[in-house]
Protein backbone atom coordinates (compact mmCIF):
# COMPACT_ATOMS: atom_id res chain seq x y z
CA UNK A 1 0.00 0.00 0.00
CA UNK A 2 3.29 2.48 0.32
CA UNK A 3 3.51 2.24 -3.89
CA UNK A 4 3.82 5.85 -4.95
CA UNK A 5 2.72 7.07 -1.61
CA UNK A 6 4.27 10.40 -0.64
CA UNK A 7 5.78 10.66 2.74
CA UNK A 8 7.14 13.49 4.07
CA UNK A 9 9.84 12.28 6.72
CA UNK A 10 10.55 14.55 9.54
CA UNK A 11 13.96 13.80 11.73
CA UNK A 12 14.66 15.37 14.54
CA UNK A 13 17.72 16.09 17.08
CA UNK A 14 18.21 12.58 19.03
CA UNK A 15 20.86 10.04 18.23
CA UNK A 16 18.34 7.94 16.99
CA UNK A 17 18.22 9.70 14.04
CA UNK A 18 20.70 7.48 12.06
CA UNK A 19 17.34 4.89 12.22
CA UNK A 20 16.13 7.52 10.35
CA UNK A 21 18.58 6.37 7.14
CA UNK A 22 17.62 3.30 7.44
CA UNK A 23 13.54 3.97 7.51
CA UNK A 24 14.26 6.54 4.46
CA UNK A 25 15.92 3.36 2.89
CA UNK A 26 13.20 0.97 3.85
CA UNK A 27 9.97 3.12 2.60
CA UNK A 28 11.71 3.55 -0.83
CA UNK A 29 12.20 0.08 -1.34
CA UNK A 30 8.84 0.00 -0.22
CA UNK A 31 7.89 1.93 -3.32
CA UNK A 32 7.08 5.34 -1.39
CA UNK A 33 8.86 8.68 -2.70
CA UNK A 34 9.78 10.12 0.41
CA UNK A 35 10.86 13.78 0.97
CA UNK A 36 13.04 14.33 4.33
CA UNK A 37 13.08 17.73 6.74
CA UNK A 38 15.71 17.87 9.05
CA UNK A 39 16.03 20.00 12.11
CA UNK A 40 18.94 21.80 12.98
CA UNK A 41 20.18 19.43 15.55
CA UNK A 42 19.89 16.50 13.55
CA UNK A 43 21.76 17.44 11.49
CA UNK A 44 24.76 17.31 14.20
CA UNK A 45 23.67 13.73 13.88
CA UNK A 46 23.40 12.34 10.40
CA UNK A 47 24.37 15.08 7.48
CA UNK A 48 21.43 16.46 4.68
CA UNK A 49 23.94 14.05 1.97
CA UNK A 50 23.13 10.63 3.62
CA UNK A 51 19.23 11.17 3.17
CA UNK A 52 19.70 13.10 -0.16
CA UNK A 53 21.50 9.74 -1.26
CA UNK A 54 18.65 7.77 0.21
CA UNK A 55 15.46 9.20 -0.94
CA UNK A 56 16.92 10.66 -4.30
CA UNK A 57 15.19 13.87 -3.62
CA UNK A 58 16.07 17.22 -1.82
CA UNK A 59 16.50 17.39 1.83
CA UNK A 60 14.97 20.42 3.69
CA UNK A 61 16.72 22.11 6.75
CA UNK A 62 16.07 25.81 6.64
CA UNK A 63 12.26 27.25 6.41
CA UNK A 64 14.47 30.25 4.82
CA UNK A 65 16.05 28.80 2.00
CA UNK A 66 13.54 28.74 -0.64
CA UNK A 67 14.73 26.46 -3.61
CA UNK A 68 12.26 28.04 -5.98
CA UNK A 69 11.27 31.32 -5.66
CA UNK A 70 7.55 30.47 -7.42
CA UNK A 71 7.45 28.34 -4.42
CA UNK A 72 7.12 28.25 -0.01
CA UNK A 73 9.08 25.18 0.30
CA UNK A 74 7.43 24.65 3.62
CA UNK A 75 3.33 24.79 2.17
CA UNK A 76 4.55 23.02 -0.85
CA UNK A 77 5.93 19.44 0.95
CA UNK A 78 2.65 20.34 3.40
CA UNK A 79 0.16 20.46 0.32
CA UNK A 80 2.34 17.18 -1.27
CA UNK A 81 2.27 14.85 1.74
CA UNK A 82 0.35 12.10 2.19
CA UNK A 83 1.09 11.21 5.35
CA UNK A 84 4.27 13.32 7.45
CA UNK A 85 5.98 11.05 9.78
CA UNK A 86 8.61 12.25 12.87
CA UNK A 87 10.91 9.56 13.53
CA UNK A 88 12.67 9.70 15.77
CA UNK A 89 10.11 12.15 16.90
CA UNK A 90 12.30 14.37 20.81
CA UNK A 91 10.26 15.33 23.65
CA UNK A 92 11.03 18.94 22.10
CA UNK A 93 9.26 18.30 18.57
CA UNK A 94 6.24 16.49 20.10
CA UNK A 95 6.41 19.71 23.01
CA UNK A 96 5.93 22.19 19.75
CA UNK A 97 3.34 20.16 17.76
CA UNK A 98 0.92 19.40 20.65
CA UNK A 99 1.24 23.61 21.78
CA UNK A 100 0.79 24.77 17.89
CA UNK A 101 4.56 26.11 18.23
CA UNK A 102 6.43 26.51 14.83
CA UNK A 103 9.85 27.93 14.71
CA UNK A 104 11.93 26.00 12.12
CA UNK A 105 11.11 23.87 8.43
CA UNK A 106 9.98 21.06 10.35
CA UNK A 107 7.57 22.43 12.98
CA UNK A 108 5.83 25.27 10.14
CA UNK A 109 5.08 21.90 7.65
CA UNK A 110 3.94 20.15 10.49
CA UNK A 111 1.47 22.85 11.51
CA UNK A 112 0.56 23.71 7.30
CA UNK A 113 -0.06 20.06 6.20
CA UNK A 114 -3.62 18.25 6.44
CA UNK A 115 -2.20 14.74 5.81
CA UNK A 116 -2.23 13.00 8.47
CA UNK A 117 0.68 12.93 10.71
CA UNK A 118 2.60 10.14 12.68
CA UNK A 119 4.93 10.62 15.86
CA UNK A 120 7.46 7.83 16.68
CA UNK A 121 9.12 9.11 19.89
CA UNK A 122 12.78 8.40 21.08
CA UNK A 123 13.99 9.77 23.73
CA UNK A 124 15.39 8.78 27.44
CA UNK A 125 13.31 6.72 29.56
CA UNK A 126 12.78 9.50 32.31
CA UNK A 127 11.94 12.20 29.99
CA UNK A 128 9.37 9.61 28.29
CA UNK A 129 7.83 9.25 31.42
CA UNK A 130 7.89 13.00 32.43
CA UNK A 131 4.66 14.29 33.06
CA UNK A 132 4.90 17.41 30.49
CA UNK A 133 5.71 14.79 27.63
CA UNK A 134 2.90 12.52 28.70
CA UNK A 135 0.46 15.02 28.73
CA UNK A 136 1.53 16.70 25.27
CA UNK A 137 1.84 13.09 24.01
CA UNK A 138 -2.12 12.75 24.83
CA UNK A 139 -2.70 15.87 23.61
CA UNK A 140 -1.41 15.01 20.39
CA UNK A 141 -3.73 11.83 20.38
CA UNK A 142 -6.73 14.13 20.85
CA UNK A 143 -5.80 16.01 17.78
CA UNK A 144 -5.91 13.17 15.74
CA UNK A 145 -2.07 12.13 15.52
CA UNK A 146 -0.98 8.60 15.44
CA UNK A 147 1.59 7.69 18.20
CA UNK A 148 3.95 5.02 17.22
CA UNK A 149 4.81 4.03 20.84
CA UNK A 150 8.66 3.67 21.56
CA UNK A 151 10.06 0.18 22.60
CA UNK A 152 11.69 -0.93 25.87
CA UNK A 153 15.19 -1.62 26.24
CA UNK A 154 18.97 -0.50 26.24
CA UNK A 155 19.03 3.26 25.39
CA UNK A 156 22.09 5.42 24.12
CA UNK A 157 22.27 7.37 27.81
CA UNK A 158 22.86 3.67 29.32
CA UNK A 159 19.71 3.78 31.14
CA UNK A 160 17.04 0.63 30.40
CA UNK A 161 13.40 1.36 29.74
CA UNK A 162 10.80 2.43 27.60
CA UNK A 163 12.35 5.28 25.00
CA UNK A 164 14.02 3.70 22.33
CA UNK A 165 12.80 4.00 18.73
CA UNK A 166 10.54 1.77 17.16
CA UNK A 167 12.31 -0.47 14.38
CA UNK A 168 12.32 1.05 10.86
CA UNK A 169 10.11 -2.27 10.22
CA UNK A 170 7.44 -1.17 12.95
CA UNK A 171 6.87 1.83 11.44
CA UNK A 172 6.90 0.66 7.64
CA UNK A 173 4.06 -1.88 8.67
CA UNK A 174 2.47 1.13 10.70
CA UNK A 175 1.86 3.01 7.59
CA UNK A 176 1.29 0.19 5.27
CA UNK A 177 -1.90 -1.23 7.77
CA UNK A 178 -2.51 2.66 8.01
CA UNK A 179 -3.38 2.72 4.18
CA UNK A 180 -4.65 -0.45 4.00
CA UNK A 181 -7.35 0.77 6.71
CA UNK A 182 -8.38 3.66 5.33
CA UNK A 183 -9.01 1.93 1.62
CA UNK A 184 -11.32 -0.72 3.36
CA UNK A 185 -13.29 2.42 5.47
CA UNK A 186 -16.23 1.69 2.88
CA UNK A 187 -16.50 -2.09 5.24
CA UNK A 188 -19.91 -2.15 7.47
CA UNK A 189 -17.84 -3.09 10.32
CA UNK A 190 -15.67 0.58 10.67
CA UNK A 191 -16.31 1.39 14.14
CA UNK A 192 -17.78 -1.82 14.96
CA UNK A 193 -17.40 -3.21 18.03
CA UNK A 194 -15.51 -6.37 17.93
CA UNK A 195 -14.42 -8.96 20.53
CA UNK A 196 -12.13 -11.74 19.58
CA UNK A 197 -11.22 -15.00 21.90
CA UNK A 198 -7.74 -16.76 20.59
CA UNK A 199 -5.27 -19.55 21.39
CA UNK A 200 -5.50 -22.04 24.27
CA UNK A 201 -6.18 -21.93 28.00
CA UNK A 202 -4.06 -23.39 30.53
CA UNK A 203 -6.03 -24.84 33.53
CA UNK A 204 -3.09 -25.17 36.71
CA UNK A 205 -2.79 -28.36 38.42
CA UNK A 206 0.34 -27.01 40.49
CA UNK A 207 3.04 -24.87 40.13
CA UNK A 208 5.15 -26.93 37.53
CA UNK A 209 1.91 -28.72 35.34
CA UNK A 210 -1.18 -28.14 33.69
CA UNK A 211 -3.76 -28.95 31.15
CA UNK A 212 -4.22 -26.84 27.66
CA UNK A 213 -4.67 -28.09 23.86
CA UNK A 214 -3.03 -27.87 20.32
CA UNK A 215 -4.53 -24.25 19.67
CA UNK A 216 -2.08 -21.69 18.48
CA UNK A 217 -4.01 -18.87 17.96
CA UNK A 218 -3.41 -18.15 14.03
CA UNK A 219 -6.59 -18.22 13.26
CA UNK A 220 -7.93 -15.54 15.85
CA UNK A 221 -5.12 -13.44 15.86
CA UNK A 222 -5.69 -13.14 12.06
CA UNK A 223 -9.31 -12.34 12.38
CA UNK A 224 -8.31 -9.64 14.94
CA UNK A 225 -6.08 -8.20 12.46
CA UNK A 226 -8.17 -8.15 9.43
CA UNK A 227 -11.18 -6.96 11.05
CA UNK A 228 -8.66 -3.70 12.37
CA UNK A 229 -7.89 -3.11 8.89
CA UNK A 230 -11.59 -3.16 7.81
CA UNK A 231 -12.24 -0.02 10.32
CA UNK A 232 -13.71 -1.76 13.29
CA UNK A 233 -12.63 -0.90 17.23
CA UNK A 234 -11.24 -4.54 17.87
CA UNK A 235 -10.12 -5.90 21.38
CA UNK A 236 -8.58 -9.78 21.39
CA UNK A 237 -8.57 -11.45 23.96
CA UNK A 238 -5.84 -13.97 23.96
CA UNK A 239 -4.75 -17.26 25.48
CA UNK A 240 -0.93 -18.39 25.70
CA UNK A 241 0.60 -17.76 22.10
CA UNK A 242 3.57 -17.18 20.74
CA UNK A 243 2.31 -14.83 18.95
CA UNK A 244 2.99 -11.01 18.75
CA UNK A 245 0.01 -8.86 19.68
CA UNK A 246 -1.01 -7.38 16.39
CA UNK A 247 -0.63 -3.58 15.94
CA UNK A 248 -3.23 -1.26 16.50
CA UNK A 249 -4.93 -4.00 18.46
CA UNK A 250 -6.21 -3.86 22.73
CA UNK A 251 -4.77 -6.99 23.71
CA UNK A 252 -5.75 -8.74 27.51
CA UNK A 253 -3.51 -11.93 28.06
CA UNK A 254 -5.43 -14.33 29.85
CA UNK A 255 -4.24 -18.19 31.05
CA UNK A 256 -7.22 -19.90 32.55
CA UNK A 257 -11.22 -20.74 31.56
CA UNK A 258 -11.84 -18.76 34.23
CA UNK A 259 -9.99 -15.68 33.34
CA UNK A 260 -11.28 -16.03 29.12
CA UNK A 261 -14.78 -15.69 30.83
CA UNK A 262 -14.47 -12.97 33.27
CA UNK A 263 -12.40 -10.53 30.12
CA UNK A 264 -15.30 -12.08 27.66
CA UNK A 265 -18.34 -11.27 29.68
CA UNK A 266 -16.80 -7.54 30.59
CA UNK A 267 -16.38 -6.60 27.20
CA UNK A 268 -19.78 -8.23 26.14
CA UNK A 269 -22.68 -5.46 26.56
CA UNK A 270 -20.89 -2.58 24.72
CA UNK A 271 -19.68 -5.39 21.92
CA UNK A 272 -21.07 -5.12 18.68
CA UNK A 273 -19.60 -8.78 17.27
CA UNK A 274 -18.01 -11.49 18.87
CA UNK A 275 -16.30 -14.04 17.26
CA UNK A 276 -15.21 -16.70 20.06
CA UNK A 277 -12.47 -18.67 18.38
CA UNK A 278 -10.51 -19.53 21.33
CA UNK A 279 -10.25 -23.30 22.33
CA UNK A 280 -11.03 -23.09 25.93
CA UNK A 281 -10.50 -25.65 28.16
CA UNK A 282 -14.05 -27.50 29.35
CA UNK A 283 -12.49 -28.96 32.20
CA UNK A 284 -10.01 -28.01 34.78
CA UNK A 285 -8.61 -29.72 37.71
CA UNK A 286 -10.95 -29.94 41.07
CA UNK A 287 -8.14 -29.11 43.13
CA UNK A 288 -5.34 -26.66 42.49
CA UNK A 289 -1.83 -27.78 44.64
CA UNK A 290 0.04 -24.58 45.60
CA UNK A 291 3.22 -26.96 45.91
CA UNK A 292 4.42 -28.85 42.99
CA UNK A 293 2.79 -32.54 43.79
CA UNK A 294 5.68 -35.31 44.25
CA UNK A 295 5.49 -38.60 42.31
CA UNK A 296 4.41 -41.63 44.18
CA UNK A 297 3.79 -44.93 43.50
CA UNK A 298 0.72 -46.18 41.27
CA UNK A 299 -1.37 -44.21 39.93
CA UNK A 300 -2.80 -40.37 40.34
CA UNK A 301 -6.06 -39.61 39.32
CA UNK A 302 -6.97 -35.77 38.85
CA UNK A 303 -10.85 -35.05 39.68
CA UNK A 304 -11.85 -32.72 37.08
CA UNK A 305 -14.50 -29.77 37.71
CA UNK A 306 -16.10 -28.29 34.34
CA UNK A 307 -15.70 -24.80 33.04
CA UNK A 308 -18.24 -22.21 32.60
CA UNK A 309 -19.69 -22.44 28.68
CA UNK A 310 -18.91 -19.13 27.59
CA UNK A 311 -20.69 -19.31 24.35
CA UNK A 312 -23.87 -20.65 26.29
CA UNK A 313 -23.95 -17.74 28.86
CA UNK A 314 -23.06 -15.13 25.79
CA UNK A 315 -25.90 -16.85 23.48
CA UNK A 316 -28.46 -16.33 26.83
CA UNK A 317 -27.35 -12.77 27.31
CA UNK A 318 -27.61 -12.29 23.39
CA UNK A 319 -29.20 -8.42 22.82
CA UNK A 320 -27.63 -6.77 19.80
CA UNK A 321 -24.47 -8.69 19.06
CA UNK A 322 -23.68 -10.70 16.29
CA UNK A 323 -21.94 -14.31 17.88
CA UNK A 324 -19.59 -16.51 15.78
CA UNK A 325 -18.38 -19.75 17.63
CA UNK A 326 -16.02 -22.11 16.12
CA UNK A 327 -16.80 -25.76 16.45
CA UNK A 328 -13.32 -28.04 15.99
CA UNK A 329 -14.67 -31.56 15.09
CA UNK A 330 -13.14 -35.08 14.02
CA UNK A 331 -16.50 -36.48 12.95
CA UNK A 332 -20.35 -35.52 12.12
CA UNK A 333 -19.03 -31.75 11.22
CA UNK A 334 -22.08 -30.90 10.18
CA UNK A 335 -24.70 -32.07 12.99
CA UNK A 336 -22.11 -31.63 15.38
CA UNK A 337 -22.00 -27.94 14.40
CA UNK A 338 -25.45 -27.22 13.81
CA UNK A 339 -26.28 -28.10 17.09
CA UNK A 340 -23.91 -26.15 19.07
CA UNK A 341 -25.39 -23.22 16.49
CA UNK A 342 -28.80 -23.92 17.79
CA UNK A 343 -28.31 -24.72 21.68
CA UNK A 344 -26.10 -21.77 22.09
CA UNK A 345 -27.78 -19.51 20.24
CA UNK A 346 -25.50 -18.28 17.66
CA UNK A 347 -25.37 -16.37 14.52
CA UNK A 348 -22.38 -18.17 12.52
CA UNK A 349 -20.72 -20.62 13.62
CA UNK A 350 -17.20 -21.99 12.09
CA UNK A 351 -16.81 -25.45 11.74
CA UNK A 352 -13.46 -27.64 10.90
CA UNK A 353 -12.38 -30.63 10.45
CA UNK A 354 -8.94 -30.57 12.65
CA UNK A 355 -8.06 -34.54 11.41
CA UNK A 356 -7.90 -33.43 7.71
CA UNK A 357 -4.65 -32.38 6.76
CA UNK A 358 -4.43 -28.27 6.24
CA UNK A 359 -6.94 -27.83 8.42
CA UNK A 360 -6.28 -27.88 12.21
CA UNK A 361 -4.24 -26.28 14.82
CA UNK A 362 -1.02 -24.87 14.61
CA UNK A 363 -0.88 -24.26 10.87
CA UNK A 364 -0.83 -21.53 8.50
CA UNK A 365 -3.86 -23.14 6.20
CA UNK A 366 -7.36 -24.01 7.29
CA UNK A 367 -10.55 -25.29 5.37
CA UNK A 368 -13.69 -24.56 7.52
CA UNK A 369 -17.63 -24.67 6.62
CA UNK A 370 -19.23 -21.59 7.87
CA UNK A 371 -23.12 -22.08 9.12
CA UNK A 372 -25.75 -19.27 9.33
CA UNK A 373 -28.61 -18.72 11.85
CA UNK A 374 -30.56 -17.95 8.39
CA UNK A 375 -29.48 -21.47 7.22
CA UNK A 376 -26.32 -20.20 4.78
CA UNK A 377 -23.92 -22.62 3.80
CA UNK A 378 -20.52 -21.17 2.90
CA UNK A 379 -17.87 -23.79 2.16
CA UNK A 380 -14.41 -22.18 2.51
CA UNK A 381 -11.56 -24.19 1.11
CA UNK A 382 -8.31 -24.69 2.39
CA UNK A 383 -6.28 -21.17 2.23
CA UNK A 384 -4.17 -19.30 4.39
CA UNK A 385 -6.01 -17.98 7.58
CA UNK A 386 -6.02 -14.80 6.36
CA UNK A 387 -7.76 -15.32 3.82
CA UNK A 388 -10.07 -17.23 5.79
CA UNK A 389 -10.60 -14.72 7.97
CA UNK A 390 -11.42 -12.37 5.36
CA UNK A 391 -14.15 -14.22 4.27
CA UNK A 392 -15.72 -15.03 7.36
CA UNK A 393 -16.06 -11.55 7.82
CA UNK A 394 -17.45 -10.91 4.18
CA UNK A 395 -19.72 -13.56 5.83
CA UNK A 396 -20.98 -11.55 8.96
CA UNK A 397 -21.16 -8.86 6.76
CA UNK A 398 -23.20 -10.06 4.42
CA UNK A 399 -25.50 -11.86 7.48
CA UNK A 400 -26.00 -8.26 9.09
CA UNK A 401 -27.22 -6.65 5.93
CA UNK A 402 -29.73 -9.77 5.65
CA UNK A 403 -31.07 -9.58 8.96
CA UNK A 404 -31.39 -5.74 9.43
CA UNK A 405 -34.66 -4.58 11.12
CA UNK A 406 -37.07 -3.77 7.90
Amino acid sequence: MLKDKKIVLGVSGGIAAYKAAALTSKLVQAGAKVKVILTESATQFVTPLTFQALSREPVYTNTFVEPDPNKIAHIELADWADAMVIAPATANIIGKLANGLADDMLSTTLLATKAPIFVAPAMNVNMYEHQAVQRNMQQLVEDGVEIIDANAGYLACGWIGKGRLAEPEEIVTFLDLFFIRKERMNSSLRGKKVVISAGPTQEKIDPVRYFTNHSSGKMGYAIAHAAYLRGAEVTLVSGPTNLMAPVGIKTIHIESAKEMYEAVTSLYDEADIVIKSAAVADYRPAVTYTQKRKKEPGAWAIEMDRTKDILATLGARKQKQILVGFAAETENIEQNALGKLERKHLDLIVANDISQEGAGFKGDTNEVIIYTKDAQVIKVPKAQKSEVADTLLNEIEKYEQRNLPL
